[in-house]
């Protein structure tokens, strides 16, 4: 990837009516403020759930099924951070921000790897007001487990919106007995007032388990105004007993990095990541019609179909309902004094969300581990579990995309 290609990846013009909405909206803010109440227009939305964005990072499963099997520990940290760094990259082109999932929403799907082993994902959006979305994933026969929260906050900096990215996620490796605790950057969109809008990555992220002794830091470097280059990160391994230095890492986190190992000076930097030449692995989600009223896909498909066919106004009129419809819930649980209750996940006194189904629950037996784990995620309210064979058959989902010219 050229560098003029590198940066219209993260870059996006805007038309003189979208930026003047925008210029309207950010009229009533303030420096500072927080933006998780405001409504943004639809036209900087990317035409799916924040639910299932999540699973970006589960796009590359191979780093950490070698990972798992790696007998060196060392080892074994550097594919959990080549996995941890292949996530950022799968974005779509420009500033966009997915919708913000309703209370109770969620996104569940299925993973077929090529030796006919297989893995299992599910987000549930758990708080509304702050936001938390709640995710889990596991491949029963490599033994791997990934849980966690996501708390984005949204901040307006002037010329620039930030989503500062709290929470947490573990990775797990469940015949080894070790944990992979990660944190994550801050996502800014720059040029909202002047200038080209610009997505960047901020600030310092790490993955750190505490079994092996090793810890990475990687600093996530934004361009300065007057000198720099986008999408640049700086990280080293470390021991967490000593702070001894055995790895750093560089590069360019949409593109290409670099691995050099630092204990023995004559080694020369090898190829980390290339994002080129690597494979995504898709996911597999059941049709519409296998999917209940408030799974992702179904939910959003009219704000979808009318983002894909550029018909902003019918896209604010199928989102306002969506978000119409929530406050109505909401009036409804304080009326009848009822509290909501996640359906796959739970708070526990960490202070975080952790699904219901417990890890110490899941069957070693791989076959029987499987069997489990996909009933739990699924099973229908009515006992059936969801027909992947099943063909797509709404005609929302089956309508070509139709260009709608704005007004002039």
């Amino acid at each position: 990837m050229s560098k003029s290609d590198e940066t219209s990846a993260v870059e996006e013009e805007l038309d003189a009516e979208p930026r003047s909405i925008i210029l309207s909206m950010i009229g009533q803010l303030r420096k500072d403020m927080d933006l998780s109440r405001i409504t943004f227009p639809t036209f900087v939305l990317e035409p799916r759930s924040f639910t299932e964005r999540v699973t970006d990072f589960m796009s590359h499963p191979d780093f950490l099924i070698s990972s798992s099997k790696c007998e060196d520990p060392v080892e074994r940290f550097i594919g959990v951070v080549k996995y941890y760094m292949s996530g950022w990259h799968i974005h779509p082109k420009g500033v966009k921000k997915p919708y913000n999932p309703v209370l109770g929403e969620f996104f569940r799907s299925k993973y077929a790897f090529e030796d006919g082993s297989s893995a299992f994902f599910v987000a549930e959006q758990v708080s509304h007001h702050p936001p938390i979305t709640a995710m889990f994933y596991n491949s029963p026969e490599h033994h791997i487990a990934i849980e966690g929260d996501l708390r984005p906050k949204s901040r307006f900096f002037g010329n620039s919106v930030g989503m500062l990215l709290e929470g947490y996620g573990m990775i797990h490796f469940l015949n080894r007995s070790e944990q992979y605790l990660v944190t994550y950057p801050n996502m800014y969109a720059r040029g909202i007032l002047f200038g080209k809008m610009v997505l960047e990555l901020g600030e310092m992220s790490t993955v750190t388990c505490k079994e092996t002794d090793l810890m990475f830091e990687v600093e996530f470097k934004t361009k300065g105004i007057l000198w720099g280059t986008y999408n640049q990160i700086s990280g080293k391994i470390r021991r967490i007993s000593t702070g001894e230095t055995l790895f750093d890492i560089e590069g360019n986190w949409q593109t290409i990095m670099y691995i050099t190992d630092k204990r023995n000076p004559h080694s020369s930097s090898k190829v980390l990541f290339d994002a080129s030449t690597e494979r995504v692995v898709p996911q597999i989600v059941a049709c519409t019609g296998e999917q209940e009223v408030n799974e992702s896909r179904n939910l959003w498909k009219d704000v979808t179909k009318a983002i894909r066919d550029e018909d902003l106004n019918a896209a604010t009129t199928y989102k306002s309902a969506i978000e119409e419809q929530q406050r109505l819930n909401k009036k409804d649980r304080e009326h009848r004094k009822d509290h909501f209750v996640p359906r796959f996940f739970q708070l526990e006194i960490d202070g975080h969300y952790h699904p219901k189904l417990l890890l110490n629950e899941i069957p070693e037996d791989p076959a029987e581990a499987k069997e489990k784990i996909s009933k739990w995620i699924f099973t229908r309210p009515d006992g059936e579990i969801q027909d992947f064979n099943r063909l797509e058959d709404d005609p929302v989902v089956l309508a070509t995309p139709t260009k709608h010219r704005r007004k002039s």
